[in-house]
């Protein structure tokens, strides 16, 4: 059985928690949405599955200083890191166990995913891995340390996708997309000089930055604002007042 890694301090409370198999990963796909929340008053904190340690780029104790700088930039209350293998996710008892135990301990009401499906099989598995959890972490009988606790809401992060995934809701980032582009660039072992990076596909000779930017603006477009950072979520979305429905349909 995987040991649980006690050596870092305890995660706080938050209200909201991104969980992403990369270091990078949740400053790429929701960089905006993540400084936007803490702008608004609300905890908010960062669960990095791995340390890229099998990244072709820089290293895991590089990452790791480069992660550290953006979530302040962020303003994300904690950030920890699972320390599961990179280039090597697997959704097992004890690796639930382990993403548990930090969900137990961050207590969050809405957590933000990897979509369900992506070009790096870490992602894919920590889409999964991470909804696991999150329901095993309420069972009061799973052996694992902290109160039994499960999230209120599961947002999948749709930036980057390729295939026709019609976002639920679209976050309006346009205050917080120079906050978002400072945290990118934080990773500049991984992106200085690139033209594509992960899911971000290659664009020509467009610097991958540029690309971060107009990913953001497409998003925006739909929701007729400058930048925006999409959303999917299984369940239907309730509204409680039609009369003050944004966005124009004409």
């Amino acid at each position: 059985m995987t040991d649980i890694d006690t050596s870092q301090p305890p995660a706080p409370p938050v209200d909201l928690l991104a969980i992403a198999a990369h270091r990078d990963d949740v400053e790429l796909l929701v960089g905006g949405t993540m400084a936007r929340t803490a702008a608004q008053g609300y905890r908010t904190g960062i669960l990095d599955l791995t340390a890229g340690e099998r990244g072709t780029d820089g290293s895991a104790q590089l990452r790791g200083e480069e992660a550290d700088a953006a979530a302040k930039i962020l303003g994300v209350t904690a950030r920890r890191n699972a320390g599961l293998p990179d280039a090597g996710l697997e959704n097992t008892p004890e690796t639930r166990r382990i993403v548990a135990a930090f969900i137990r301990a961050f207590r969050p009401r809405v957590v933000i995913l990897p979509y369900m499906t992506g070009r790096h099989p870490d992602h894919r598995i920590a889409s999964q891995l991470a909804y696991d959890a999150s329901f095993l972490a309420g069972l009061s009988k799973l052996d694992v340390p902290g109160a039994p606790h499960r999230p209120h809401k599961l947002l999948y992060a749709l930036t980057y996708r390729e295939d026709p995934v019609k976002p639920s809701f679209v976050v309006d980032i346009t205050d917080f997309m120079e906050t978002k582009m400072e945290a990118v660039r934080c990773y500049s072992s991984q992106f200085d000089g690139k033209t594509w990076g992960g899911e971000v596909y290659p664009g020509g000779d467009r610097p991958l930055y540029d690309q971060v930017r107009m990913h953001a603006a497409r998003y925006g477009s739909l929701i007729r604002t400058e930048y925006g950072e999409p959303f999917h979520v299984v369940e239907t979305m309730q509204v409680d007042d039609v009369v003050a429905l944004p966005v124009r349909s004409i």
